[in-house]
């Protein structure tokens, strides 16, 4: 929320009982006062605000609420307690925002399918779904997030004492063919059916053979997975089911092993463009590896290994790439 944005007043409309429902409560104070009632400067809140994603808003608007405060005060214990530390603050906040605003777009669409025509046309009807929905669906997201942070926390645990800070790892990329024609020839509806089955699918073999899920890109899902052969499992896999699935377009999946920096829920590093550029050479329905990767699969006899040569590849001159398929 720097200076150089127009001053507007769109951050909520107190007048609107749906908005109100959701914040859990009536819009009472400005932006000063929330940082004066949290115990921070004003500038520190609004650089949370903007890493957040939040809209700016003009000095006299009045929108904020109670739940604000608190937010700001929490902000400043876990700083305070070195839990987060204070150069991180705002790249904390604005790791935790990029997954919340992802989910509650899909949760306004929920509203809005069972709603329908009531969503914008009978608002104090939608504010009361809301009021009944909400304590049920953070019930929902406090269970699945517990058990992910049970998941991530025992495998970290049972990792040696002197794991290194940037793991080693099997990343891979799973890619639509013909995504941009898609787009222009499907409606809408027909678009979200598509990646809904998609996702599901994905979603569903990954976990089935202990890989992660890293983020997914319209088009794209990228995922992790601790050994090269959860990865070339979870690679086959993923083309086998699509192929027996008509409304999905085949998969150009590119695994490549190694280093990454793995940071706020993302990975980084040239093991992450190595799998995307993979991905890219990939044909239709087929898994390209790098030589890593291809080290590690040639030692268990369920796989195949095809070598292709190197390739030009912009960044990666002479990066030599393997075709993998199922033994036999």
């Amino acid at each position: 929320m720097c200076s150089s944005f127009e001053p507007h007043d769109d951050f909520v409309a107190p007048e609107n009982p749906v908005e109100w429902s959701l914040l859990g409560g009536e819009p009472r104070y400005r932006k000063s006062e929330v940082a004066r009632l949290a115990g921070v400067e004003l500038s520190r809140a609004e650089r949370l605000w903007q890493a957040m994603g939040f809209a700016h808003v003009s000095d006299e608007a009045v929108v904020f609420t109670d739940f604000d405060i608190t937010a700001l005060r929490t902000v400043v214990r876990l700083v305070s307690a070195e839990v987060i530390p204070p150069e991180l603050e705002t790249a904390v906040a604005r790791s935790l925002a990029q997954t919340m605003s992802r989910l509650a777009e899909w949760q306004v669409g929920i509203f809005k399918s069972v709603l329908g025509e009531s969503f914008t046309g009978d608002r104090e009807t939608t504010a009361q779904v809301a009021e009944a929905i909400l304590p049920v669906m953070e019930h929902l997201q406090g269970y699945v997030w517990r058990r992910h942070l049970s998941a991530i926390a025992a495998r970290e645990l049972n990792e040696s004492e002197d794991r290194a800070e940037e793991p080693t790892l099997v990343v891979g990329f799973a890619d639509i063919v013909g995504y941009t024609r898609l787009i222009r020839d499907y409606s809408e509806i027909e678009l979200a059916r598509l990646i809904d089955t998609f996702e599901e699918l994905v979603t569903g073999v990954i976990a089935e053979n202990h890989g992660r899920i890293v983020k997914t890109v319209g088009d794209e899902v990228l995922f992790v997975a601790d050994t090269a052969g959860d990865a070339g499992e979870i690679a086959l896999s993923l083309n086998e089911r699509v192929a027996e699935e008509p409304r999905l377009p085949p998969l150009r999946i590119g695994l490549a092993s190694g280093r990454v920096l793995a940071r706020f829920g993302d990975v980084y590093g040239s093991t992450v463009n190595i799998a995307s550029r993979l991905t890219t050479l990939a044909r239709p329905a087929s898994v390209l590896v790098d030589r890593e990767c291809a080290s590690e699969l040639r030692e268990l006899s369920r796989f195949d290994l095809t070598a292709l040569g190197p390739n030009k590849v912009s960044g990666f001159r002479g990066l030599k790439a393997w075709a993998l398929r199922r033994a036999g």
